[in-house]
């Protein structure tokens, strides 16, 4: 959504005004209220209406987090299996 809105936002202008545009955008100031912005809407959405889903958004964020932390060891295990199985044959 807020991909679409930015492309609206800089499909009309000409390559040289779009750094003019975008580099507000990228202030520490304007960061932290987009944060804000997103957590205020979260909060209305979800913890407001007493939703169920603030759960599983925590029970997915950390499989998914679980996953991309021991990534780099099962893959290091794997290239590891990989070179024995080679020098076995």
């Amino acid at each position: 959504m807020a991909l679409r809105r930015f492309y609206n936002e800089i499909k009309g202008k000409k390559v040289s005004e779009v750094p003019e545009h975008v580099k507000p955008m990228l202030s520490l100031n304007y960061i932290k209220r987009a944060i804000q912005r997103g957590m205020g809407n979260y909060h209305a959405k979800y913890i407001e209406t007493d939703s169920p889903d603030p759960i599983f958004h925590v029970c997915f964020g950390g499989m998914i987090f679980s996953y991309l932390v021991a990534l780099p060891h099962e893959r290091r295990h794997l290239e590891h299996a990989q070179q024995h199985a080679q020098q076995n044959h």
